[in-house]
């Protein structure tokens, strides 16, 4: 994990991010199950699935464009990243852009009704598990300029 403030490039640690409610955990990609499982039961996720964004995804640029817009979600955006690397830029609790680049074995969890976007990096190429409390809260709420 790389992070930073986008408006002038000031770096963010891992306690940075926490202190602004943003959950970041590194994972061994050895055997990541066992902490996941432990993970999701701690926090009552209780749903799982892994989604994969690359080149040979179909219609990509359509997908991405769904998250790249500031939006907000009524549940936690729980994120394990299996492979590749993505950006999450998150406002912070006095509305600053932080951009959060996460890389394989990065786990990133986005709290519920944070404004935040996603983007793909050069790349354009992540596998992610996603865990949920349930399905319910995956209707974007864009924020309005």
């Amino acid at each position: 994990m790389r992070a930073w403030h986008l408006d002038d490039s000031s770096p963010l640690s891992a306690a940075d991010l926490v202190a602004q409610g943003i959950t970041y955990e590194p994972i061994s990609l050895d055997d990541p199950e066992p902490r996941l499982s432990e993970f999701g039961a701690a926090h009552g996720y209780v749903e799982r699935d892994t989604v994969e964004l690359g080149p040979s995804t179909p219609n990509l640029d359509a997908i991405c464009a769904k998250f790249d817009v500031e939006h907000a979600h009524a549940a936690d955006e729980v994120r394990f990243v299996l492979d590749g690397d993505g950006i999450f830029d998150i406002r912070s609790d006095t509305d600053r852009w932080m951009r959060v680049v996460v890389e394989a074995g990065d786990l990133i969890v986005v709290p519920a009704g944070r404004h935040h976007r996603f983007l793909l990096t050069d790349a354009r190429s992540i596998r992610c598990a996603r865990l949920f409390k349930d399905t319910g809260g995956w209707v974007p709420l864009y924020r309005e300029a």
